[in-house]
């Protein structure tokens, strides 16, 4: 058998949004893949501190996480970048000029760094474990790295906000945008050359549209059957919703389990 390189989706793919817990049959497959011989990452874009608890139940070593700015291999993280300095500084004082709130992640770990309680007051609480760390004094443009920016701007205001495309952007919710990195393509390009394994040999399974950035025609690309159309259109073959054990049955019609 010859080997693969498999990089899971977390939200979608690997668990079920309803629980948020890791569906049975894609644990069980997980497990047979690494028994195989074959190589086992989670690609996400969520923060390496975060990733790395689902890594770890998964008794994985191997992740792109941070939207592909973060690698861990065999277990350690060798790589996490921040955004890009100077364009991250002209967004966040824009908007600040505009008075929308501002949280910012400046470090791996729960904390999110604002000047005032803005964003909370207008967005509410993050839904997830989060510690708001508030300085009155935070100047901003004295910042040294900036992992991830969120702005309480809606929707229907993000055009006043002309330098948002300094940097990548996502909307998930219509009260807030976020920029972090969002390139889980090149994060497999870095952790495939790391291990010199030839690229044809990557398998990639997601289910959302945010997964688009790691479907690329040099791999195989497997879309889950509650994928969004826009992935199930780039994917080389859909199976069956995650939750009706798609990751499993994928492995077995392709032999590698």
């Amino acid at each position: 058998m010859k080997k693969k390189y498999f990089f899971f989706d977390i939200d979608g793919t690997l668990t079920d949004r309803a629980t948020n817990q890791v569906i049975s049959s894609a644990r069980k497959a997980l497990e047979q893949l690494q028994r195989n011989g074959h190589e086992v990452a989670i690609a996400t874009g969520r923060a390496h501190y975060k990733a790395r608890k689902v890594m770890e139940d998964l008794s994985l070593k191997n992740m792109v996480c941070s939207g592909g700015a973060g690698i861990v291999v065999d277990g350690k993280l060798i790589k996490n970048s921040p955004l890009e300095l100077e364009k991250a500084k002209e967004i966040i004082l824009q908007a600040e000029e505009l008075g929308y709130g501002i949280l910012l992640a400046l470090d791996d770990s729960i904390n999110v760094y604002a000047k005032n309680n803005r964003f909370r007051e207008v967005v509410g609480d993050r839904k997830e474990p989060t510690e708001y760390v508030i300085d009155t004094q935070l100047d901003f443009t004295a910042l040294t790295e900036v992992l991830k920016i969120y702005l309480a701007i809606p929707d229907n205001e993000e055009h006043l906000l002309d330098k948002k495309d300094l940097l990548g952007n996502l909307r998930f919710v219509p009260d807030y945008l976020m920029f972090q990195h969002d390139d889980k393509k090149r994060g497999i390009i870095d952790m495939m050359n790391i291990w010199e394994a030839p690229i044809e040999d990557v398998v990639v399974f997601g289910d959302d549209l945010n997964d688009l950035v790691m479907f690329d025609p040099a791999w195989m690309n497997i879309a889950m059957g509650n994928a969004v159309e826009g992935l199930k259109a780039k994917a080389d073959y859909i199976t069956d919703p995650n939750i009706h054990d798609g990751i499993y049955k994928a492995c077995k019609k392709f032999g590698w389990i």
